[in-house]
C-alpha cells in the first residue's frame, strides 16, 4: 500500500504547491517589461557569489556560519530525499545502499553532520529571535505574522532534523552494518530490549515524519518569506548592475531639461493623441516586475533596516517594510484578480468585459495607502540597505519612483522641496543665485 499512498500524497502536495507558486509568478508579472542590461558573466557571477555562496552574508559572520550550517545542510539533505523519493515510489528501503557501500554510509554520516550543525543553529536562532530579542527583530513591521512565520520555519526544520535521526538510529539499532557516523551514537538510546516491530514503526514515523514536513515545506514556502530559498538566484541575476546610488532617468523629464538649457535641442514632439506619460510609481502596476519579484525574495531578515540612518535616528521608515509592503499590496491585487472580483473593474471597462485582469483594475488604492509619505521623505538615498542586503535587493530604488510619482504627479512636496525645485528650474542649481552672481568670487580671486 505505501507506493500508493505515496504516489497519490505526492500527487496533491505537487498539484497544490503548482498553484500557489503560479500565483506568486502571476503577481510579479503584474510589473512593466524590464529591460535587462548589463555583462551576463558579472550576472551569473552575482548568482553564484551571493545567492549561492552566500557571500555577502559574512559581513556579520556569527550568523553567517549559522545560516551556512542550515544552508548546505538544506542542499545536501536533497540527495537523502531522493532516496526517500525513490523507496516511496518502488516500496523499497535504502535503495541505494547495497550500490554505492561505503560512499553511501560516508555520505549519509555527511549530512547527519551537517543536520546537526542545522540543528544546534536552529536553536542559536529561536534564542535570537524570542530570548535576546535582537532590535531588528522586533520593529513593528514584524508583530504578528512576520514574527510567527519566522518561528514557524525553525520548528520545521528542528523536525525535519528530529525525524532524520529517528529514522536513520532505529535502522542503525537493528542494521548496525550502516555505519552511521551520528546516528550510531544515537541508536543504543533504543534499548536492548526493544522489540523489531517497534523499532521498524519507529523507523517509519521518522521516514513519513521527514517527508510530510519536507511536503508541508514545499506547500509553504509561498506564503513564507522563505521563497528566498528559490528566488534569490533570479533575483540576484536580474539586480542592476549600475553603480550603487545612480539614479534611473525619466527620458521624458531628460527631453525638457536638455531644452531648458538649450531652447534649440531637437527631439521628437510627443504625439498629442498619445495618453500624457506616467512619472515614477504609485502602483505595482507602474513598477518594474523585477522590483515585484526583489520584494517576494526578501528575507524580512533586517540588515537594511539596521542600517538605515533614518530608521538609527527614531524616523518611521524602515526598508525592510517598503519591500514587505510592495508584496503585500500584490498578493492583495493577486487575490482579488483570482477570485474575479468583477466589482473591482474600472468604470469606463465595466459595459466591455466581465473578467477583472491587470489592465481594467481599480480598487481606489495604492501603494502609497500602505506605505506614508513621512517613510518616503526619511530616506536619504545613501544605499546602505542595499550595501547590507545579502540579496542584492534596494528599497531606494521603489523609494525614489514612489517620491517622483508624489511630486511630479500629485504635486505633493514639502515648501522647502518647491524652493528648491524653483531655484534649479530658474538658476541651474539649488542656490537663490544667478550663475553669474555665483562666478563673482572668481573675478575678485584674480583681481
Amino acid at each position: 500500500m505505501q507506493p500508493a499512498i505515496f504516489a497519490v500524497i505526492s500527487l496533491i502536495t505537487f498539484g497544490v504547491a503548482f498553484r500557489k507558486y503560479k500565483f506568486v509568478y502571476n503577481n510579479i508579472m503584474l510589473g512593466k517589461k524590464d529591460k535587462i542590461e548589463g555583462d551576463r558573466s558579472q550576472r551569473l557571477k552575482n548568482m553564484l557569489m551571493i545567492a549561492l555562496g552566500q557571500k555577502k552574508m559574512f559581513k556579520r559572520p556569527l550568523a553567517a556560519f549559522m545560516h551556512l550550517f542550515i544552508y548546505v545542510a538544506f542542499l545536501f539533505t536533497q540527495i537523502e530525499l531522493v532516496e526517500i523519493f525513490v523507496d516511496g515510489l518502488t516500496g523499497s528501503h535504502r535503495f541505494f545502499s547495497h550500490s554505492l557501500g561505503i560512499v553511501y554510509t560516508i555520505l549519509i554520516s555527511f549530512i547527519e553532520i551537517l543536520s546537526l550543525g542545522a540543528l544546534i543553529a536552529t536553536f542559536v536562532f529561536l534564542a535570537r529571535r524570542n530570548l535576546l530579542k535582537l532590535p531588528r527583530f522586533v520593529k513593528p513591521e514584524m508583530d504578528g505574522w512576520p514574527k510567527l512565520d519566522g518561528n514557524l520555519i525553525l520548528f520545521a526544520e528542528f523536525f525535519l532534523v528530529v525525524f532524520i535521526f529517528m529514522m536513520n538510529s532505529a535502522d542503525m539499532h537493528e542494521n548496525p552494518d550502516l555505519g552511521f557516523l551520528i546516528s550510531g551514537q544515537l541508536a543504543p538510546l533504543w534499548g536492548d530490549t526493544i522489540s523489531s516491530d517497534t523499532l521498524h514503526i519507529a523507523e517509519r514515523i521518522g521516514w513519513w515524519g521527514h517527508i510530510l514536513v519536507v511536503f508541508a515545506f514545499l506547500n509553504y514556502l509561498p506564503y513564507s518569506k522563505h521563497l528566498h530559498i528559490m528566488l534569490a538566484f533570479p533575483n540576484t541575476y536580474y539586480a542592476r548592475l549600475t553603480p550603487k546610488g545612480e539614479m534611473k532617468n525619466m527620458p521624458d523629464i531628460q527631453k525638457e531639461v536638455a531644452s531648458m538649457f538649450d531652447p534649440n535641442a531637437a527631439f521628437e514632439e510627443p504625439d498629442p493623441n498619445e495618453p500624457m506619460p506616467k512619472f515614477g510609481v504609485a502602483d505595482v502596476f507602474d513598477m518594474q516586475w523585477t522590483d515585484i519579484l526583489a520584494a517576494y525574495t526578501c528575507t524580512e531578515c533586517g540588515r537594511c533596516t539596521s542600517v538605515c540612518p533614518a530608521n538609527l535616528t527614531g524616523k518611521k521608515l524602515s526598508p525592510r517594510k517598503i519591500m514587505m509592503d510592495v508584496r503585500d499590496r500584490a498578493d492583495e491585487i493577486g487575490k482579488n484578480i483570482a477570485a474575479n472580483k468583477t466589482e473591482l473593474i474600472a468604470d469606463d471597462k465595466k459595459e466591455s468585459t466581465s473578467v477583472l485582469t491587470a489592465e481594467n483594475y481599480d480598487d481606489k488604492k495604492s501603494l502609497f495607502d500602505y506605505i506614508s509619505t513621512e517613510e518616503l521623505r526619511a530616506c536619504t538615498t545613501c544605499n546602505a540597505c542595499m550595501e547590507a542586503c545579502p540579496i542584492m535587493i534596494s528599497p531606494v530604488d521603489i523609494i525614489l519612483d514612489l517620491r517622483r510619482n508624489q511630486i511630479l504627479e500629485q504635486s505633493d512636496s514639502p515648501e522647502e522641496w518647491n524652493n528648491m525645485f524653483n531655484t534649479i528650474e530658474n538658476n541651474g542649481a539649488p542656490w537663490a543665485f544667478s550663475p553669474d552672481d555665483r562666478d563673482k568670487w572668481i573675478e575678485e580671486a584674480n583681481a
